[in-house]
């Protein structure tokens, strides 16, 4: 199993994840011998799940059932052991379009945090590509390398436990991107442009304050960064109803079909005689957004190294 190359099968070992509903899903390691339980009952590992397709419909114990699905970065960020608080799927599509990253891309991170943004950022880069990921704490780096090699990634990313802010990212002159996720962004933003690549290199770097935004953008600025801009996404969704409204009273069909030029012995016209000139009431569908609207997650801030 790897999160950048598709399995068929559930094997000892896996990753996976257990789908009771688009709102209840949580991710489990598949191992010989084990059993997890659910609401709907008990699954057993070793008969239920290894050997079976993954995206199977498995029977639990008490009769109830679930689908095991293959893990993507996007469900992982769903189901993973918060460490720190995380980017979400929202904010991590953007940061990939905008950083301009594809197969084969060197990308430097710091920090790591519970890995959401990195389990994306090496689906994208791979199978060529390299991430380099910073993190200062050591037991979160550490749990991050566990996570990568267990998730069939570790061949594609470095993971080192330092300060980016005095020690940088241990690379030099390579890197096609850089993000940062610190609480001094600006105090980085000299080691970031040593990473980067000659010319052309994209930076971001994401901050829930706008205070951070100010001082990172001098910052890019002293360093000769250009196309500096700062985005901020909120998620406003839709829901589909049957909306019902009056029709307005215009005024009789007769005066309205009095016009010049209209004849009522056409028979094409008889249809515009109206028998009920009352107003009454239409149906239809319509989007409506919802009261309660997704917040301010952070800035995203991003600039191009000439």
């Amino acid at each position: 199993m790897s999160f950048v190359e598709y399995g068929d099968t559930i094997k000892d070992g896996d990753t996976a994840i257990v789908f009771l509903g688009h709102e209840s899903m949580f991710a489990i390691k598949v191992q010989h011998g084990t059993v997890t339980q659910t609401k709907y009952g008990v699954i057993r590992h070793s008969t239920d799940l290894i050997g079976k397709k993954y995206g199977s419909k498995v029977t639990c114990s008490k009769g109830g059932w679930v689908f095991i699905l293959h893990p993507t970065p996007e469900l992982w960020t769903m189901n993973l052991p918060h460490r720190t608080q995380i980017l979400y799927s929202t904010d991590i599509s953007l940061i990939t379009m905008m950083l301009e990253l594809k197969p084969g891309s060197i990308v430097c991170e710091s920090g790591t945090g519970s890995g959401s943004l990195s389990h994306a950022l090496i689906r994208t880069v791979a199978p060529t590509g390299h991430l380099y990921t910073v993190e200062f704490h050591q037991q979160r780096a550490e749990k991050a390398k566990e996570e990568f090699r267990e998730h069939g990634v570790e061949h594609l990313v470095t993971v080192t436990n330092q300060d980016v802010c005095k020690n940088g990212f241990g690379v030099s002159s390579i890197a096609d991107a850089v993000f940062l996720d610190i609480p001094s962004p600006w105090e980085a933003i000299g080691h970031a442009k040593s990473a980067l690549k000659a010319e052309g290199g994209r930076i971001c770097s994401f901050s829930p304050c706008i205070e951070q935004v100010q001082r990172t953008c001098l910052a890019l600025e002293e360093c000769g960064f250009t196309e500096i801009n700062t985005l901020e996404i909120l998620l406003r969704v839709y829901n589909v109803r049957t909306i019902s409204l009056q029709i307005p009273d215009l005024g009789k069909a007769a005066e309205d079909n009095s016009s010049p030029g209209f004849d009522s012995s056409d028979p094409s016209n008889q249809g515009s005689l109206s028998t009920n000139p009352q107003p009454g009431a239409v149906q239809f569908k319509s989007g409506v957004p919802l009261r309660d609207m997704v917040g301010h997650t952070g800035y995203l801030t991003f600039a191009t190294k000439s």
